[in-house]
């Protein structure tokens, strides 16, 4: 993560770590450094956390101790250059079964349209015998100079070819093209491979990692994390129409929309000066579509609770959507107020759903299912609130594209802090909730939560999805998942289909967050949640494989999108 130099206790620090990390990697004592001086952070961030994590540890409680533990350490400024001096791995080893006269060319090209300050560490980067290209700025030495890109077919006698662009300033790390190369050898149709990056500072430090998702293409109409730090396949005819400036850019969108889908390296292979910032969407002042809205049932489990329900039913008569019915499934309410509120629900046009047992969050979605009569479902917790009547539209035009299957709202809790930004699977073992607890005016991890972007999987508290693709795949599990990641179990089986789940923040609700039915982290609920927690990793191997828009290189026990040390 960024860390800040605005105060003299971190300009102090920065000093040291540029001091002490390129000592780290002479042995285990100088690892040790940076790791006892990451403790020592996390224990002056919260003393008395960090104390009840290590008492949990000595319980036995491991998993709950790493949790806490992580998202302290992974604060500290130590945090990466202790990655990068124990734990970064090598990329010039990437491949060595493969002999480099097997492999491609990848044709390096500086870009030096904005000025030449830096060229000369760019060069020194560079692997011997990689004959760079220089794009505008001053000549240098013998290193080929031409005055704009579209020269560059002059000096490259072959159709198409890949091109590594690198902004005068930046370096590769060790190995880079050897990575690159290694990756495209025999790819067929692929146009793209991106990397990892990290920044420089003023004194060459390395500084602000970025781990990176697999592609995701929402995410990259909002963030362009692939332009400066990837290689991309070009034809020569390309290069007579590109603007002067801009020209990276403008052969990543062509190559990223003109086949299959860019791979990503996990491995930070660009240093950077700097790179592209997201860019946050407004809110369309109006959500419409080209076709008529389809219609949309509207699912609410709940067992007494009337003064949440009320708020969730008020929100829901709010919502600006012209074909919307409603379902309440009542699980056993027995408190006098619920069972007259309900009694308005019903006279208000809603159909009431009575169903008697245990709860099972799986169990009364189902059933109300089978009475739905919407295109579209929205299932709904009856702890939540609409503070703005457009956010069933939000939700509803990005389910109806065909490669989309779940679709879930940023939720909030009442704090103003983020409770739900997408789920991602591994955290724990399991699967969690991505920037929980950061504040709603922040965007979390390079801004990830304020943006648009394909997880794996959202939350049942607000989740929309197409009724026949939620049947398609058997609807939601109740016997293995009753209350706990049966949500998460319905997103990874529309993935499975080929319907990834979708993050849509613009849709924004408060979410009170299993008040009418208790916390997981009660002591009654601790056997049944461990049982389903079982079931998610036998099931879907949530503790092995790696979740696709998370990063390897990212704590697995944190949902702030921190390093893992």
């Amino acid at each position: 993560m960024t860390f800040s130099v605005s105060g003299s206790a971190d300009r102090a620090a920065a000093g040291e770590i540029r001091r002490l990390v390129p000592r780290a990697s002479t042995g285990p004592r100088h690892w040790v450094k940076l790791w006892l001086r990451i403790q020592a952070d996390a224990l002056r961030f919260d003393p008395l956390g960090y104390l009840q994590a290590v008492a949990w540890r000595a319980r036995g409680l491991r998993v709950r101790s790493k949790n806490r533990i992580a998202g302290l350490a992974g604060r500290s400024p130590w945090a990466y250059p202790f990655w990068i001096a124990r734990r970064e791995p090598r990329t010039d080893g990437t491949g060595q079964d493969r002999r480099d006269e097997d492999l491609p060319v990848i044709q390096t090209i500086i870009d030096c349209s904005n000025g030449s300050d830096g060229i000369r560490e760019t060069l020194a980067s560079l692997p011997e015998g990689a004959r760079p290209i220089v794009v505008g700025g001053q000549p240098i030495g013998d290193v080929l100079h031409i005055r704009s890109i579209d020269e560059l077919a002059r000096h490259i006698d072959a159709p198409e070819f890949w091109l590594c662009p690198i902004p005068c300033g930046d370096r590769l790390a060790t190995g880079a093209l050897h990575a690159y190369a290694v990756a495209v050898a025999g790819a067929g149709d692929l146009n793209a491979v991106y990397g990892d990056d990290d920044l420089l500072d003023g004194s060459g430090a390395r500084v602000d990692p970025h781990f990176k998702p697999d592609w995701n293409p929402e995410l990259f109409e909002h963030h362009d994390f692939v332009t400066g730090a990837s290689v991309i396949k070009v034809r020569e005819e390309q290069l007579s129409d590109l603007p002067k400036h801009e020209w990276a850019t403008a052969l990543v969108d062509e190559a990223v929309n003109r086949g299959p889908a860019p791979v990503h390296l996990p491995f930070v292979l660009h240093h950077r000066r700097q790179r592209p910032q997201p860019i946050v969407p407004e809110k369309p002042a109006e959500v419409s579509l080209r076709r008529e809205w389809p219609s949309v049932t509207v699912i609410i489990p709940t067992r007494n609770r009337a003064d949440l329900l009320r708020k969730c039913i008020e929100g829901v008569r709010q919502t600006r959507y012209p074909r919307m019915d409603v379902i309440v499934v009542d699980n056993e309410s027995d408190d006098p107020e619920a069972i007259a509120f309900l009694a308005e629900v019903k006279a208000g046009g809603a159909e009431v759903i009575p169903v008697a047992g245990e709860f099972n969050f799986s169990r009364l979605n189902n059933i109300a299912v089978g009475c739905a009569k919407g295109e579209l479902l929205c299932f709904l917790n009856n702890d939540v609130e609409m503070p703005e009547p457009d956010w069933l539209k939000l939700l509803v035009r990005q389910a109806l594209r065909p490669g989309i299957g779940a679709v879930g709202a940023r939720l909030l809790y009442p704090d103003g802090t983020v409770q739900h930004a997408g789920v991602f699977t591994g955290i724990g073992g399991g699967a969690a909730h991505a920037h929980r607890f950061v504040s709603k005016d922040e965007g979390g991890y390079f801004e990830r939560a304020r943006l648009p972007q394909r997880v794996s999987a959202v939350t049942g508290a607000c989740l929309a999805v197409s009724r026949e693709k939620f049947l398609a795949v058997g609807g939601f599990d109740e016997e293995n998942f009753p209350v706990a990641f049966n949500d998460v179990d319905l997103c990874l089986k529309l993935n499975e289909r080929g319907w990834q789940s979708f993050y849509e923040p613009r849709a924004t609700l408060i979410h009170h967050e299993s008040k009418s039915r208790g916390s997981d982290r009660h002591k009654a609920n601790r056997a049944r949640f461990a049982e389903e927690l079982a079931a998610l990793k036998r099931k879907w191997r949530t503790d092995e494989r790696p979740d696709p828009f998370h990063h390897p290189h990212l704590s697995p026990f944190c949902e702030q999108f921190l390093i893992a040390v």
